[in-house]
């Protein structure tokens, strides 16, 4: 992995998280914390990803700019954003309902 790859990975997170916390508006942390919370996702999402040996699939090493892997980093940042923003409403929510 190079830092092409993990800046698609965190790009793809933030916007992920922004579009998860606007379609579930019980996770929304607003703009900045779904950002961020986003950014964070796509880091881990791509990197688990990577680990698997799912990310950058048509390349050898898993690095280098094919369509493939940008797909691939792109995939992983977006949904491991969006899986943070689930998993951070849902802990806002169980929080909320103890209070």
């Amino acid at each position: 992995m190079d830092l092409t790859n993990l800046l698609v990975q965190l790009v793809a997170g933030a916007v992920g998280g922004n579009v998860a916390g606007s379609k579930m508006k019980s996770s929304n942390l607003g703009t900045l914390g779904n950002s961020l919370a986003g950014i964070l996702g796509g880091g881990l999402g791509g990197q688990i990803l990577s680990s698997l040996g799912a990310s950058g699939l048509a390349s050898s090493a898993g690095t280098g700019m094919s369509i493939e892997s940008i797909v691939s980093d792109l995939a992983g940042g977006g949904v491991g954003g969006a899986v943070l923003i689930a998993v951070i409403g849902a802990i806002k929510k169980a929080m909320a309902a103890k209070a």
